[in-house]
């Protein structure tokens, strides 16, 4: 789950909504300078000035210059995390998986410029690539355990976990799966719909599709 959302500023109070917007800002004026000039040729000081903000306040949001390429949106995967122990309990894993991560990208057509700008430049540099799929890995980690939380939670008599925190135990097999094929089906998604965008085909209508065909075991076409 480590990369663009399309979800705005919209929620949470105004700090946080300001705080989403900068960071916004920041990420689309790195990944634009990049694109355009090498993400080796791209400064703080520039990225700062593309946004419109100090290069204190990108030390705010960002570690390093190379964390503006690849920690997209920090607090998504907090927000997925979330959203997967809040989903009614009625929901299977994948079903509540499924919405959380439909709630992130549900603005994903205004991405999609951004999106594809943003895999030009982590193609051309190796480095950055692999710190994102080590980010991504991460995101992985913590979703699998959080996915085992939910789990555990429905096998408790009126049990429920709030706390994305772990129980000190390696999340199962299924929680591990589940999470790494949900990173893989959110990228299938976007790469499938940005290939047909010609077609105009909702951005919705191919994740549903790539979520049911996973929802039914992968059932070989025409079958």
């Amino acid at each position: 789950m480590h990369g663009m959302t399309g979800k705005d500023a919209a929620g949470g109070g105004l700090r946080e909504r300001k705080k989403r917007a900068t960071r916004a800002a920041l990420t689309e004026a790195a990944v634009r300078l990049a694109a355009e000039h090498g993400a080796d040729h791209v400064t703080v000081e520039a990225i700062s000035a593309a946004a419109g903000v100090s290069v204190r306040t990108f030390f705010n949001y960002f570690d390093s210059r190379d964390d503006a390429f690849v920690v997209v949106d920090a607090d998504v995967g907090v927000r997925v995390r979330r959203s997967l122990l809040d989903a009614p309990a009625d929901l299977t894993p994948l079903e509540a998986l499924r919405e959380a991560l439909a709630a992130e990208l549900a603005e994903a057509e205004r991405q999609h410029e951004l999106w594809t700008l943003h895999a030009e430049v982590l193609r051309a540099a190796p480095r950055l690539l692999v710190r994102s799929l080590g980010a991504q890995m991460a995101d992985e980690a913590g979703l699998a355990e959080v996915v085992a939380q939910r789990i555990a939670a429905g096998t408790r008599e009126g049990g429920t976990v709030r706390s994305p925190g772990g129980e000190g135990r390696a999340p199962g097999l299924y929680p591990r799966l589940l999470a790494a094929v949900a990173g893989t089906a959110v990228r299938v998604s976007v790469q499938h719909w940005c290939d047909r965008q010609d077609e105009d085909v909702p951005f919705a209508d191919v994740f549903r599709e790539v979520f049911a065909l996973l929802a039914a075991g992968l059932p070989a076409p025409g079958r």
